[in-house]
C-alpha cells in the first residue's frame, strides 16, 4: 500500500508530466531509491534525479543502475544542481559528478561477479551501512520509520548473504569495501 506522501508524487508526475523530478533518497518508510524504482515503473521516460546527504560510493551507481539521470550530493547541491538539470532536461542526456565517473570506471575493473554487497537489495545495502556506523538497531528502525524486528530481518538477511556472523564483522567489511565515511 503507498503512503499518501507516494500516491500524491504519483498523481502530481501524471497530473503535471513535470520535465524533471527531483527526489531525496533519504525518506521515511521506503527510502527514495525504492520510491524512484516505483516511479520509474510507472513514468519510465521521466527523467529523475536523486539528491542524497550520502557521499557518492554509497548509493551513486545503485541509482544510476535503477535508471536514475543523475546522482548528487547534497554537499555540492549549490554548485551542481543547477547543472545538473540543465544537462538532463536540455540535452536528454545523464548526469554524473567526476566521482561517480570515477566510481563507474573502477567497477569495469572488478570481477563480473562483482562485491558481495552488490547482492543486497537497496533497504538492505542502507540497513548494512547504518549498523556498520554504529547505529543502534532501535534507532535504525525510527529513523527509517520500520519496526526492530523488520531491522533484526534485514540484519539476518545481511549475514547471511555477506557470510559474516557479528556486527564487528559487519563493520569490517564495510570499512575495507569503503561503504562508510
Amino acid at each position: 500500500m503507498l503512503s499518501t506522501f507516494k500516491r500524491s508524487t504519483f498523481r502530481e508526475a501524471y497530473k503535471t508530466t513535470p520535465d524533471i523530478l527531483v527526489l531525496d533518497i533519504t525518506m521515511p518508510g521506503n527510502s527514495g531509491l525504492e520510491l524512484f524504482k516505483q516511479i520509474h515503473n510507472f513514468y519510465p521516460d521521466l527523467p529523475v534525479l536523486l539528491l542524497s546527504v550520502h557521499s557518492e560510493e554509497r548509493f551513486a551507481i545503485r541509482a544510476l543502475k535503477a535508471g536514475a539521470y543523475g546522482y548528487l550530493n547534497k554537499a555540492s547541491i549549490s554548485d551542481e544542481l543547477i547543472k545538473a538539470i540543465r544537462k538532463i532536461v536540455t540535452e536528454n542526456r545523464k548526469y554524473i559528478t567526476p566521482e561517480v565517473a570515477e566510481q563507474l570506471a573502477s567497477q569495469v575493473d572488478m570481477d563480473k561477479e562483482g562485491a558481495l554487497h552488490e547482492q543486497l537489495s537497496d533497504r538492505e545495502f542502507e540497513v548494512l551501512c547504518m549498523i556498520a556506523t554504529g547505529k543502534e538497531v532501535n534507532d535504525i528502525a525510527e529513523e527509517l520509520s520500520l519496526s526492530p524486528q523488520t531491522i533484526h530481518t534485514y540484519r539476518a538477511r545481511i549475514k547471511e548473504k555477506i557470510n559474516i556472523s557479528s556486527n564487528v564483522e559487519m563493520t569490517r567489511y564495510a570499512i575495507e569495501n569503503n561503504l562508510i565515511e
